[in-house]
C-alpha cells in the first residue's frame, strides 16, 4: 500500500529512471479503458467527469480507447486552467480528433444525463477534505444516478494519506487504481483493480530525485521550526564535529550546537561563526558528562553522536549511558557505533557505518550489493534501528523497508565525507522518518560529491561539499 505522497515520489523516481509521467498517464488511461470494458457493453453511454489535474488526464487518455461507446467527456473548469502539461496535451488531443467534449464552468451547468457508466476522474491522490464546487455537485449527481460509477485511482473525496472519506465523497461501484493500492480503498467494500502501469520496481528501491519531493519548508516558519540539532563530538579530533555541524546547517536545520571537550572548544568555534559551542570539562567525553548532555539533547530535535569522539573506554561508556537514557532521534557515527548493538534504548537510532564499521558492530557484508542489501536489512531488524551502510551502493534499511543509493564516487573516500553525511542526516531527521532522512541524505551527499568531481576532478576535501548541499537538497523546493 502506498499513500498519495509516496506514489508521487515513485512517479518522479520512475521519470528519473527513464519512464516519464506522460508514458505512465498513457498506461493509466489504457487501464481505465480496460476496466470500463469489463463493466459496460459496447454502445452503452459512458460519461467521463474529468478534473483539471493528472487524475483527469488519465481519463482523457481513456476516452481515446472508447470508440465503441456512446461517449461524453465533461471537463470541470476552463481548459486553460488544466494544471499540468501532459493533461492539457491529452485534452488538446481530444479536441483535434473531435471527440465529444464539454466544459462545466460552474455547478449549475452540470448535466450528467442518464448514462450507463460514469467515470469519476475529478480529484486524485493529492487532495484532502470535503469536496468543493463544482466537484461537490458532480459527486452528488453521480451518487444519485442509476449509473455504475467507476473512480480513477481513488474516489474523489478520499484522502489518500489517511484513508479518510469526506462526507460528500463519490460513492463508487468500482475503482481502478495504479501500481499499488491506497489507504482507504480496502474499506470501501467495492471491487478495486490495481493496474500495472509500467513503473519499474527500481522506482521504489533506488533513491532518486523524487525522494526530494518529501521535503518542504513552511513559508511562515520561525527560527527553530525547521529543526535544532546537537552534535556531541570532538576531543581527539576537531574537524569532524565541525563538519557535521556545518553540514546540518546546510541540510536545513535552523540551529546547530556542538557539545565538545573544553580543550578543543575554541578550535571548533574557529571553523565557523555559525557554530554554537557548548563545552564540557576535560579533554574527552566521559560518564560524568552524561547527565548534562542528556538534558541538552532533550531540548533538540536530533542528536548526532560520534564525530571525532575517539574510542577510549570512558568515552564509549559515556556513549552507552547517553543512548540508554535517550528517547529522541539520534544519528550515531564513527567510534560510537560500536556500542549500539549492546545498548537498550527507546531512542530512534540512525547508524551510519562504512562496511568495516558494520562488521565491527556484528553485521555482515558482501561484494554484491543485492546480497549486501539483504544482509543489512536482516541486521537492521536484529538491532531494531535504521542503518545507512556507506559504499559504492549505499544501503539504507530499518529492517522492513530497504532503499539503495547510487550517487557518489571514489573521490569521496577522503576523510570527513562521512561527517558531512551524518550532519545532513541529522538535519533531515528533524522532520523526516529516519529511513527517509538517511536515504535522502545519502543521495544528496553523493550527488554533491559527483558535482564536485565533475567540476574539479578527484582530490576533493570534505569542506568542498558543504556549499553545494543546499543546491541539491533544496533546489526542488525553491523552484516550487
Amino acid at each position: 500500500m502506498l499513500t498519495g505522497s509516496e506514489m508521487g515520489v515513485v512517479d518522479e523516481n520512475a521519470a528519473a529512471l527513464g519512464v516519464p509521467r506522460k508514458q505512465l498517464m498513457e498506461s493509466s488511461g489504457h487501464a481505465v479503458a480496460q476496466a470500463i470494458r469489463t463493466i459496460a457493453d459496447p454502445g452503452e453511454q459512458v460519461v467521463i467527469v474529468a478534473g483539471r489535474g493528472n487524475n483527469g488526464g488519465d481519463a482523457l487518455v481513456a476516452a481515446r480507447f472508447l470508440d465503441d461507446y456512446d461517449l461524453r467527456v465533461l471537463l470541470l473548469g476552463r481548459p486553460g486552467a488544466i494544471s499540468t502539461t501532459i493533461a492539457r496535451e491529452n485534452w488538446d488531443a481530444l479536441q483535434h480528433a473531435e471527440y465529444p467534449t464539454e466544459t462545466v464552468r460552474d455547478s449549475s451547468a452540470l448535466n450528467l444525463g442518464t448514462p450507463d457508466i460514469v467515470i469519476d476522474a475529478m480529484l486524485g491522490t493529492g487532495i484532502a477534505g470535503d469536496l468543493r464546487e463544482p466537484a461537490a455537485t458532480a459527486a452528488e449527481a453521480m451518487n444519485e444516478s442509476d449509473a455504475t460509477v467507476l473512480s480513477v485511482d481513488v474516489p474523489s473525496g478520499l484522502d489518500a494519506e489517511t484513508g479518510r472519506l469526506a462526507d460528500n465523497a463519490v460513492d463508487p461501484d468500482h475503482v481502478v487504481t495504479f501500481h499499488d493500492t491506497k489507504p482507504g480503498l480496502p474499506a470501501l467494500d467495492v471491487p478495486v483493480t490495481v493496474a500495472d502501469i509500467g513503473i519499474p520496481e527500481a522506482a521504489e528501491l533506488f533513491v532518486e530525485r523524487g525522494d526530494l519531493s518529501r521535503l518542504e519548508r513552511d513559508p511562515a516558519s520561525h527560527k527553530g521550526d525547521n529543526g535544532e540539532v546537537l552534535v556531541v563530538g570532538g576531543g581527539p579530533y576537531t574537524g569532524a564535529p565541525a563538519l557535521s555541524a556545518q553540514a546540518a546547517l546546510r541540510g536545513g536545520a535552523d540551529l546547530v550546537r556542538v557539545a565538545c571537550p573544553a580543550v578543543v572548544a575554541r578550535e571548533i568555534q574557529s571553523y565557523s561563526e555559525n557554530l554554537i559551542v557548548r563545552p564540557f570539562d576535560g579533554d574527552h567525553l566521559a560518564p560524568p558528562h552524561v547527565d548534562r548532555l542528556a538534558e541538552l539533547a532533550a531540548d533538540h530535535d536530533t542528536l548526532i553522536l560520534g564525530p571525532g569522539l575517539g574510542d577510549t573506554d570512558a568515552t564509549l561508556d559515556a556513549v552507552a549511558d547517553l543512548l540508554s537514557g535517550f528517547e529522541g532521534t539520534a544519528v550515531v557515527d564513527a567510534d560510537a557505533l560500536s556500542v549500539v548493538p549492546d545498548v537498550e534504548t527507546d531512542a530512534e537510532l540512525i547508524c551510519t557505518p562504512h562496511q568495516g564499521e558494520l562488521l565491527g558492530m556484528g553485521g555482515e557484508t558482501a561484494e554484491d550489493w543485492r546480497e549486501r542489501a539483504d544482509l543489512v536489512e536482516s541486521f537492521a531488524a536484529e538491532i531494531g534501528h535504521t542503518l545507512l551502510v556507506k559504499g559504492p551502493y549505499d544501503i539504507v534499511s530499518n529492517g522492513e523497508r530497504t532503499r539503495v543509493g547510487r550517487t557518489g564516487n571514489p573521490g569521496m573516500t577522503v576523510g570527513g565525507t562521512g561527517d558531512v553525511l551524518a550532519g545532513v542526516t541529522g538535519a533531515l531527521a528533524c522532520g523526516q522518518d529516519p529511513l527517509d532522512a538517511a536515504a535522502i541524505a545519502a543521495y544528496t551527499v553523493g550527488s554533491v560529491g559527483d558535482r564536485v568531481v565533475d567540476d574539479r576532478g578527484y582530490g576533493l576535501v570534505a569542506t568542498d561539499l558543504l556549499d553545494e548541499i543546499p543546491s541539491v537538497l533544496w533546489q526542488q523546493e525553491a523552484e516550487a
